[in-house]
């Protein structure tokens, strides 16, 4: 029976999709390319933009310096290309977590995935909130209004993957062409303007900038050589998602490993010129952004006017080569918005699947684990959202603290990665007889030598340089994560060594009187004494069932089952929608049916856990079940417990009270 909530939920985010749907067919080069650089070259929207206003802080002639940090950008990220396309080929199946948990070892492989879960919030939060600056350079009346234009794209994008918006080819690769060929004809059309003599001025080029009180005499001494490091730093944004087309070769079509080695080269390369054309423009036409323009800015030695909008750099060099009336102008700043949306949609794509990696390996809560049925993973969605909108309200969509949280999860999985990689062709050489073999190896390993060497190196700066503005946050943030990650990882191993069956006998326990449906997940304990109290009632009919939602863990169960010589027959119910407790429902209206007058007992295994946390780990599946079957009629429930070891400290207290 359809509940309220049901429809309701049916209503917002449709009918439920059948297992076979899941499967998604490679992508061709022209598509996989735009689909995994989205995220990467969408830092080109921001980047420019954080190098300009960190130099400002030193004054006007700062800021001619941003060329070259923005080179100094560029050639870490052309060496992290270079890395990366080693990997491609040494592990087509996986990305930064694979790489660091099998060559590093678990505590490595959570750090990475912490890290990168960390990031993605983040790539949301900071991708969005950028959206809503570029939206408001093309409305200046919606001003203020940028906290609640990131919250609301944040909230469309995970409602249309709440219902199945898959990772995108053709509705994901135009835009991206369209973005990369709009900011190419920009720039192009600009350096000719500069070479005629006809380019103007940036709007913001007559504002003069009010340098901080620490940098008067412009970059000097210690203060200034720290400056440029914290430019380079906040710059180095530009370097993420350069690793996403190495964490999806398997969407590649074959030859995979080639195709993004391909993709990641392409990929460097137009990242590179765009923001190195951006940053000449930028000089070429005199912008000025600044942290805070009210205080930071200046007009013929006044304040400014209370209505003055600062545009992103994009937008100010639209404005200038285009004119801002100019339907080239809109087309750019659209494409720009678009393009960051975008990222944020491959955020939404690679969080919830990492998170579902992470849970298989039962590093987070097993709800994550699975799609929903809509073939999302509905529960990372919902946590990716949350914790993206979190940061977006506390920062006010403030591009420029989010960007101090944001390189540091980036760096940690590159550095950790590269060693990864140093580990995993050390080990390789040392087995390879052949010499050409052994030789082509060294060489990959070099590259790998050389970016890890600069990654670490890029980590360091950018902790020392960002530390107080915000990067301590991130770390932290990635600490209590990981420890998080750790805690539930030791919890599972320690339930699985608690509840594993080591001897035949308690499969075969004397009988008891019971008539009942005994439900199973997995052969352990629980379902053994469950198994026992059922028998022990000597039923008149006795069956175990057992919800098939994934093929390779019934198939375990029924072994185990064989195996351990359980009289007792079991039922495999076939679940397409992946849901476990309409199967079950409709299997004891069947056995009502066609015996009104039978009392029915479901026995259902339940953990009895100590701590509060658990219970959020535990037990849902069982109470999604109990609360369908007590509308049943002629359904009885048995909840057979199994105290956990942490359930004896409750026991005592409530013993001594």
């Amino acid at each position: 029976m359809l509940t309220y909530l049901d429809a309701l939920k049916r209503i917002l985010v449709g009918r439920p999709f059948r297992t076979e749907r899941a499967k998604v067919q490679p992508l061709p080069q022209w598509l996989a390319l735009p689909v995994f650089s989205a995220n990467a070259l969408s830092s080109v929207a921001y980047s420019p933009d954080e190098i300009l206003l960190t130099l400002a802080l030193a004054g006007v002639a700062a800021v001619a310096l941003s060329p070259l940090v923005g080179l100094a950008v560029m050639v870490v990220l052309l060496v992290i290309i270079a890395s990366y396309r080693q990997s491609v080929h040494a592990y087509p199946s996986g990305g930064d977590y694979q790489i660091a948990s099998e060559n590093l070892g678990k505590t490595a492989g959570i750090t990475v995935g912490s890290a990168l879960m960390f990031d993605y919030v983040l790539t949301v939060a900071v991708s969005m909130s950028s959206a809503a600056h570029y939206l408001i350079s093309a409305f200046p009346a919606l001003h203020g209004g940028q906290p609640a234009a990131a919250a609301l794209g944040v909230v469309v994008l995970a409602f249309l993957h709440l219902r199945g918006l898959r990772r995108g080819g053709r509705a994901v690769a135009i835009p991206t062409y369209a973005f990369v060929g709009l900011i190419l004809l920009m720039c192009l059309v600009g350096f000719i303007q500069d070479l005629g003599g006809e380019l103007e001025l940036a709007p913001s080029a007559a504002l003069d900038i009010v340098p901080a009180a620490e940098f008067q005499a412009g970059l000097t001494g210690l203060a200034g050589a720290f400056l440029v490091l914290r430019a380079f730093s906040t710059g180095a944004a530009a370097l993420t998602g350069v690793e996403t087309p190495a964490s999806n070769v398997k969407a590649f079509r074959p030859p995979r490993a080639r195709n993004a080695a391909t993709a990641l080269l392409v990929l460097g390369i137009a990242a590179t010129v765009m923001t190195m054309a951006v940053l000449y423009l930028a000089r070429a036409t005199r912008v000025h952004v600044v942290q805070v323009p009210a205080e930071q800015l200046r007009l013929n030695g006044g304040p400014l006017p209370a209505d003055y909008v600062q545009m992103p750099v994009i937008s100010q060099l639209a404005a200038t080569v285009f004119d801002r009336g100019n339907v080239l102008f809109y087309l750019v700043v659209a494409a720009t918005g678009l393009i960051l949306v975008l990222a944020s949609h491959s955020a939404f794509t690679a969080f919830p699947a990492l998170a579902s990696i992470l849970a298989t390996d039962g590093f987070l809560p097993r709800q994550l684990r699975t799609r929903g049925d809509r073939l999302s993973f509905s529960n990372g969605v919902l946590a990716l959202a949350g914790a993206a909108l979190l940061l977006i309200l506390v920062t006010r969509a403030d591009v420029t603290q989010l960007i101090q949280l944001y390189v540091v999860g980036v760096f940690v999985s590159f550095t950790f990665s590269q060693l990864g990689m140093i580990k995993h062709f050390s080990r390789l050489i040392r087995s390879t007889p052949n010499r050409r073999l052994r030789r082509k190896m060294m060489r990959s390993r070099l590259i790998n030598l050389i970016g890890f060497i600069l990654t670490a190196t890029v980590l360091a700066v950018v902790l020392v340089s960002k530390f107080v503005f915000g990067a301590w946050i991130a770390v932290a943030g990635i600490f209590l994560l990981g420890l998080a990650m750790y805690s539930i990882n030791r919890h599972y191993q320690q339930v699985a060594r608690e509840l594993a069956v080591e001897e035949t006998g308690q499969a075969t326990a004397l009988p008891s009187r019971v008539h009942a449906v005994i439900l199973v997940s997995h052969v352990r304990k629980p379902v053994l004494r469950a198994l026992a109290f059922a028998r022990a009632s000597r039923p008149s009919k006795l069956d175990a069932v057992i919800v098939d939602i994934d093929e390779e863990e019934t198939a375990q169960t029924l072994a185990d089952w064989d195996r351990l010589k359980i009289p007792v027959p079991i039922t495999v119910l076939a679940s397409p929608y992946r849901d476990t407790t309409t199967p079950i429902i409709n299997y004891i209206q069947n056995i009502r049916r066609d015996s009104p007058r039978d009392l029915v007992v479901v026995y259902i295994p339940e953990y009895v856990v100590g701590r509060w946390w658990e219970q959020l780990v535990h037990n849902q599946t069982a109470l999604r079940i109990k609360t369908r079957l007590h509308f049943e009629p002629g359904v009885m429930v048995a909840s057979v417990p199994w105290q956990l070891a942490s359930s004896d400290a409750v026991r005592k207290f409530q013993e001594l009270s």
